[in-house]
């Protein structure tokens, strides 16, 4: 005696390419770099690893910033922790989110690279962590309003160089830019915690 299997395949549950871009990011963020980030500590945040170190200093007008050089040294300085954070939260995601989904205080020309969306830099671990997760919170918000249709359209205007490039080559770019700095970052506490404690 012979029996039949069903006559319908199990239909699998509605998926959208936005979904499984924002998966992928909440994944990484909620499993794998901000629980790595309790306990972070003022001392650890600016700990610089090697010297010389680019992190986050007063310029000239005293106010803090983001060190770097244009162009880029061909062998650049280790970077803090301070500085990955603050990168991260900031000029990948929170800059961004400002300049394609507001609020910002910058002008409406104003591109997504602009310093006038977000000036600030914290010197304090407790300041640098609330950067992040702001700038994480809002660059998520921003894309989870789009469509499939959306993540397609290209950036536009405030893209720059980028612009005629889809919504959705900025997004994959974004989030692999804070999973290379979010392990740089765990690495970096991994190497703090060992020469604090070298017998372990």
């Amino acid at each position: 005696m012979t029996t039949s299997g069903p006559t319908t395949s199990p239909t699998q549950p509605s998926t959208t390419w936005r979904d499984l871009l924002l998966d992928q990011l909440g994944f990484y963020w909620d499993f794998h770099l901000r629980p790595r980030l309790d306990g972070l500590t003022d001392a650890e945040y600016l700990w610089e690893p090697a010297s010389p170190a680019w992190s986050v200093r007063p310029g000239p007008d005293g106010e803090p910033r983001l060190e770097y050089e244009v162009p880029e040294p061909e062998i650049p300085p280790v970077t803090t922790i301070a500085w990955r954070m603050v990168h991260v939260g900031r000029d990948v995601f929170g800059r961004r989110a400002r300049a394609l989904f507001g609020p910002t205080d910058a002008s409406a020309d104003a591109d997504m690279f602009d310093a006038r969306h977000w000036p600030q830099a914290p010197v304090t671990a407790e300041g640098g962590l609330a950067m992040l997760e702001e700038g994480y919170r809002s660059w998520r918000a921003g894309i989870s309003a789009l469509d499939d249709e959306s993540l397609m359209n290209p950036i536009g205007p405030k893209g720059l160089a980028y612009a005629e490039f889809p919504m959705a080559a900025l997004v994959t770019h974004l989030s692999r830019e804070a999973m290379a700095h979010g392990g740089e970052i765990c690495l970096l506490r991994d190497l703090y915690r060992a020469q604090a404690s070298p017998s372990g």
